[in-house]
Parts: C-alpha cells; structure tokens; sequence
C-alpha cells in the first residue's frame, strides 16, 4: 500500500513536471511566433458605451454600447489606486513581475482541478485573461489555453503593463451585461471611478472572478459577493498591517439597479450623441437652467391644458459663446400620445413674423429706413399679391418700429420690396438655412414666414443680432468652440443693434399697445411669430447674455386658435425670463462699443428729418453715411390769400399769413376718413397762379400693376381699376391711355377702363400736372 501511494506521488509529480515544461515551452514557441505578427488591437473602443454630463460633471445618460453592453473606457489615470491594488490583489498579485503568464499559478491551477480533484480554480493572469476576451478563445481546451498564453506572451511584448491592466480594467466583467469598471462604477454607485471609496472599490475587485455568482443586481448573489467582499478585506488588512484600522475593509456597500441610472435632458443628449462619438462626453447643459425651463414647460402646460396646449419645445443659449444652457424638445420625452421623443427644436415650420426683425435689419443696413421711418399700413398691392394684416385692418401711418413691435404684415412687406437683392430670401441662404426652395416658391410671402425654419436655426439667428451681425454656430459640447474667424457677418453691428433697441420697445405680453414704452436696459428685445394656419406659436429674445426660445404647438401640424404667438408662447417667454431674473442679475452682452451711430430728433409724423414746420420730435438711431436724409415734405407752409382764402400764387406782394398743413398721400387719407378721423385739407389753389404748379409730390400708379398681365374676357366686358396715390393737395386724378383722355377720378377712388387687347402706356395727371406713367399689356380672351 506504501508503495503505490509512493508510486502515485511520483506520477504526479512527472505529470506536473511535463505540464510545467509544456506550458513554458509552449510559451517559448509563442514568444518566437508573436516576434513575427504584427502588432495587435488591444482593445476596440468602438465597442463602447458613452457617458454624457452637464457641464457640472452631472451624469445625464450612460448609453448601451452596440452589442447592448454598458462599457464604458476609462483612462488608468482617472482609476483610483485602491481599485487598482484590489484588483490586482485579487486576479493576479504577481501582475507587474511576470511576463503575461505565471508558471506557478498555471502549476497550482492545474493540480487543484485535475489531480486533487477539489474545486475548479483558473491560473490565469490579467495579462491571460485580457487575451482570452480581446481574441475570443475558448481557454477550456489545452488547445485554447495555449493560444491563450500566445496570444498573453504577445501582448506584453507589444504593450506595457499600464496599458494592459488598463485595458483589462475597462473590458472585465462585473455581472450582467456590465463591463468595465467606469460603467459598473456608474451603474451600481452613481459615481465616476475616480470618486470609489475603499469599500466600494474592494466590492468591484471581487465580482470579475465570478461575475455572475457575485452579480450585485441578482437577490441570490448577495451572499457570495458578501463572502468574496470580507475576504479580501482580510486579505487587504493582510498586506498593509502597519495601516490604521479602517472600517471601510468590512463594509458591506449596497448597489443601485440599473433602471436608476439618470436619463436627463433626453432631448439635449440625443442632440449631442449624435454629433460626438467621443466615450466621456461633456455637454454645455447648465443644469440649474434645464431644470427651470422644463419647471416652466411643465407648469404651463398643465394651466393651459383646458385651451388644448399639450406641447411645447424651449432652447437658451450663451450668446456670448453660443453654448446651449437650456434644452427641452417637448414637454414629455416618454408621452407617446404628444410624440414626445420627436424633438421639436429641429423641426422645421413657419416662423410667422419672428422673420421680420432680420428684415427691418436688412433695410436699416441697405440705408432704406431707420427705426422711426414712416411706413403705410394700408392696402396694398405689389404685381399679383395682396397681403392683409392678422386682424383685417389697416393703422394708416405707422413708424417702423411700431411696425415691427405690432408685427403688422402690410407694412414688412413693403420694407421686403424695397430690399435689393439678395434680400431676405439671400440673407436667410447665407445664414445657412437648410431645405429653401427656389427663391419664386416664396415672393413676397417669404417675409411673413412663408419658408420654414428650426427653433435652432432662428435662436441662432437671434444670438447673431446679440453678437452684432456674426453668426456663430450653437455649441452643444465643451470640446466645441464657436469659432469666430470664419464665421460670415450677416449685418453691421449698427444695423443690429438698431433692431435690438427697436424691439425693445415690444410691450410684455400683460402690457398693450398704448401703454407708453420708454427704451431702458431692463426692457427684455423680443418677438412672436404665429405661423399661417395657427399651428404654431414662437417667442424669441434676448434675455441679459440669452437667447432664449420658446415654441408652442402639435408636431403633428394640428392647428389650435389658441396658438398665437403673443398670447401663447409670450406669456411663457415671460414666464422663463423672470425666474432667470430672479436667480441673480442677468448682464446683457449686446454689442454696443464703437458703433457708428447716433441720436437725432426727426418729425414725430413723417420720421423725416425735422423741416421748418414740424413741431413735434422724437429720437432716432442714425447711421451717418446711410440712413436716408429725405427732409419732411409731410408739414409744408402754404401761403393763404388773405381776401380769398386760396392758396396764394409765389411770390404774392398782397395780404399772405403763411399757415403750415399735414399733405397726406391719398390713400391715407381715405384711411382717415373711414376711421372718422378728418384731417385739415389744404385750400385749392388760386386759378391765376396754375403756372406755378407741379411742386410737390407727383402721383404713384397702383393699379394697374406692374409687371402683370391682364386678359379680357370671352364676353368682351373686362374692366381693369385704374387707381394712384396723389399728394394732399390734388383732388382729382386724369387718366390717360396713349395720350388720349379716357376719364377722371377722385384721388383715393379707381376709375374702371373698358379693356381692349394691346399695350398701352397709361399715364396719371393729377390737378398739380404732375405726371406718372406705367406700361400696360392686354391678351385677348381665349376661347
């Protein structure tokens, strides 16, 4: 019996004998072999998961990795020393002396599972398992054991120990579908790796060995991680006995489920993944302000549910380094029934007139108008188009930022008319707006909002009149910069800040219209827009250094009554806009230094500079070199016989008094005069004196128009309005058709032509014998 149990032990100690010898020389081949391959992929990153954080380093949402992983890469110097110690401690404590495969280890693995026939154990190292899981080997066969130990053997001649153990530390398993310590740090502490306790770092050294026994998420593992955790806090306490006691080393630490992992500002980090495909994202979210803005979403729509408002999209912005605060693309990311994941601050839909500031921009810079020009808000007709005003009205005379500020379409576009190309429809082309059509789709429709635009797009536009006439791209990372070098210049900073100050004078949405607005530094610049159909509401502004935007709307384009810009989306804008003010004093950053502008006074009524009758002022911004410099012809001094009461003939010696009167255009003062509104009229002048005639204001033809073409009809009745806008001093209109007389008409009133097929010039006489004409072409019918 002696003999046999001598003889066992000495077969077993030549089966260990030839093991060790096969193993090392195994690993001698391998080590000539991997001499000859090229050098290998470590690890392949783009199988990662990504982590993005506000910019407080607030984690937002920690992503599945493309095989439905949480792996999150994590440099070895962002990993705590604990971590590091433990883990080695527990895998591989000969980790920094071997070379990727430790003999004795191998030795004692494979006599525990073969020969005593104990508990299976592994005697692979980091280095081994690194290999086994970056090659996909099955290392349960001798064959897959020793490409194993090849394929460990070639990476520490390729790589440093550094890199290896970091590699390993960000692929290791940690129970589920967790790998990684950076992803299992934020899965089961909420925190980054660099923040682990003692306690939780020694929880994680010990779940890689047998990562589902000792999965923290499964109710049956407790109790092996539990055993697993204390005994290598023993061990821990082994290898620093001179330490002072810590009673971190038998804590037991409890791990968060993965449903608790944060999913914040959803909108703003599908927004930034989708534009970084960086690991550690940090996004420019200040989330103090995102959690205001969705408060403010939130509570407004649960008031205005009753008026059928359910959604709702919001964006802030720094201008001054265009990186987005606040971002929130619906009013519930998770309610299917409004679309919520649909991100409403890159749908494209019709500004209404939150466009027209850009226009009025556009005119000041072109030296067409500045902020007190006077504008007629009457009806018009440019070619084919007729455009009317949101209440079917007409205000007559109107200065341009009352224009503006009242969002009154009839008089933007006349301010779009008169631009010079390129235009709006080219100013909107090079601040890069996606998707226009053809600039003819628009016409003139453009400047009510007739193209569609991002809530993204226009806050840019908006931060461009901050940043005085620069457009600049949003930044929605920390690793982005808003680079200025390249960046076009859209306006002069004048023309600007002009149109800034202008819509500072937009009353609160509380306020009306005749409440009187005196411009100050507190006034908020802001605008609404309600698209046609009123399936949209908007509000855009300048909030001290913010943008700040707010949309109100269906994604699905069902129009509501109630989506109108001033009455739905501005009470909102307010809304935000005092509790940002209530947080602190908001500074704003509008570019104002070194402009060439100044104050003048001009005539309240004609926005004209100041002639020798105007009584009334009012200030104005002024571009020197630019603004139009068109004296007031709207207050004249008329010289009145004293005998008769006519208008004296010039240079009358006899009894004169000199009376100043307001010469209307005809159409506003029929305008007047529906509204009950009369105006003194001069008198007529004296019959001796027609010689003297023709000063003034010569006739604008209305009708016919230009550039159209009429055609008469089969039954040979067509009639086309002749119509012209005269000066006050004219009460009846000659019309002329190729220099014959065809018929008269008051000014203010049509005269209707029997239409005939041909091309004719139609002239315009009015009493003064000042003269228009424009060309006229007429088809015949088509039968």
């Amino acid at each position: 019996m002696k003999i046999l149990k001598e003889d066992t032990i000495r077969r077993a100690g030549v089966l260990l004998s030839w093991a060790a010898i096969s193993m090392v020389a195994t690993a001698a081949i391998a080590w000539v072999l991997v001499g000859l391959q090229p050098k290998p992929l470590l690890v392949n990153k783009a199988g990662f998961s990504q982590a993005v954080y506000d910019s407080d380093g607030h984690l937002l949402r920690l992503t599945l990795s493309s095989d439905e992983k949480y792996r999150l890469w994590v440099p070895l110097s962002e990993i705590p020393p604990t971590m590091i110690e433990a883990t080695l401690l527990q895998e591989d404590a000969w980790f920094r002396w071997h070379r990727g495969v430790n003999p004795v280890s191998l030795l004692r693995a494979f006599s525990a599972t073969y020969l005593s026939g104990g508990r299976r154990i592994g005697g692979s190292t980091i280095t081994m398992q690194l290999a086994r899981d970056r090659f996909g080997i099955d290392s349960r066969t001798l064959r897959g054991k020793i490409q194993q130990i090849a394929r460990a053997i070639e990476l520490e001649r390729f790589y440093s120990k550094d890199e290896i153990l970091e590699a390993y530390l960000n692929i290791a398993p940690y129970g589920g579908n967790i790998e990684g310590v950076a992803a299992a740090s934020l899965v089961y502490f909420h925190e980054p790796p660099k923040q682990l306790s003692l306690a939780q770092a020694l929880t994680l050294s010990v779940i890689p060995q047998s990562p589902s026994r000792r999965n923290p998420l499964r109710r049956s593992g407790h109790d092996a991680l539990d055993h697993a955790r204390l005994r290598i806090g023993a061990l821990w306490a082994s290898t620093h006995p001179f330490a002072i006691p810590n009673p971190e080393l038998t804590m037991l630490v409890h791990a968060a489920s993965r449903s608790e992992l944060p999913h914040r500002a959803p909108h703003m980090v599908d927004r930034v993944l989708a534009i970084s495909d960086s690991g550690r994202v940090t996004s420019t979210l200040d989330p103090a302000i995102q959690s205001l803005l969705e408060l403010q979403l939130h509570t407004f729509i649960e008031r205005s549910h009753r008026l059928g408002i359910h959604n709702g999209a919001l964006i802030l912005l720094d201008y001054r380094t265009m990186q987005v605060k606040g971002y929130v693309g619906s009013a519930n990311y998770l309610d299917s029934q409004i679309d919520g994941q649909v991100n409403g601050l890159l749908g494209r839909r019709s500004p209404g007139s939150a466009l027209k500031p850009f226009i009025y921009a556009l005119a000041i810079d072109q030296g067409l108008i500045h902020p007190r020009t006077m504008l007629k808000d009457t009806a018009l007709r440019i070619a084919a188009y007729n455009p009317e005003n949101y209440d079917h009205d007409f205000l007559g005379p109107i200065d341009a930022t009352s224009a503006l500020v009242r969002s009154r379409n009839v008089p933007a576009i006349e301010v779009a008319n008169m631009l010079r190309p390129p235009g709006l429809y080219g100013f909107l082309k090079k601040a890069g707006i996606r998707n226009l059509r053809d600039e003819s789709f628009y016409g003139l429709a453009l400047a009510l909002g007739g193209a569609e635009v991002s809530m993204e797009e226009l806050a840019g536009l908006y931060a461009m009149l901050a940043n005085g006439g620069q457009l600049r791209p949003l930044v929605f990372t920390t690793s982005q910069t808003a680079a200025t070098g390249n960046s076009p210049r859209l306006l002069s900073p004048e023309a600007s800040y002009s149109v800034i100050e202008m819509l500072r004078e937009n009353p609160r949405p509380a306020d009306d219209f005749t409440t009187s607005q005196v411009p100050n530094v507190a006034a908020i610049p802001w605008k609404t827009g309600t698209s046609f159909g009123l399936r949209d509401a908007w509000a855009m502004g300048i909030v001290g250094p913010y943008v700040l935007g707010v949309w109100i709307g269906n994604f699905d384009g069902t129009p509501n009554a109630n989506f109108i810009g001033r009455e739905a989306a501005g009470p909102l804008f307010f809304h935000i806009a005092d509790a940002l003010r209530a947080r602190g004093p908001l500074r704003e950053a509008v570019v104002r230094q070194h402009l060439n502008l100044k104050r003048i006074k001009v005539c309240a009524l004609s926005g004209e500079l100041p002639g020798p009758y105007c009584t009334h002022f009012k200030e104005t911004l002024f571009i020197p070199g630019k603004s139009p410099i068109t004296t007031c012809m709207l207050h004249r001094g008329v010289d009145i016989d004293n005998h008769s009461g006519l208008r004296a003939c010039p240079g009358n010696a006899g009894a004169v008094t000199t009376r100043t009167f307001e010469f209307w255009p005809s159409d506003l003062l029929k305008l007047f005069r529906s509204a009950g509104l009369e105006r003194k009229m001069p008198p007529a002048l004296d019959p001796a004196c027609r010689k003297f005639a023709g000063n003034g204001t010569p006739p604008l033809i209305s009708s016919p128009s230009r550039g159209i073409m009429y055609a008469t009809a089969p039954d040979g009745g067509t009639e086309i309005p002749f119509a012209a806008v005269t000066d006050a001093d004219s009460r009846v209109v000659y019309w002329f058709v190729d220099d014959q007389l065809v018929g008269t008409s008051r000014s203010g009133e049509s005269f209707m032509w029997k239409a005939r097929p041909g091309s004719f010039l139609v002239r315009a006489i009015d009493q003064q014998g000042r003269a228009v004409a424009e060309h006229l072409k007429v088809l015949a019918a088509i039968n």
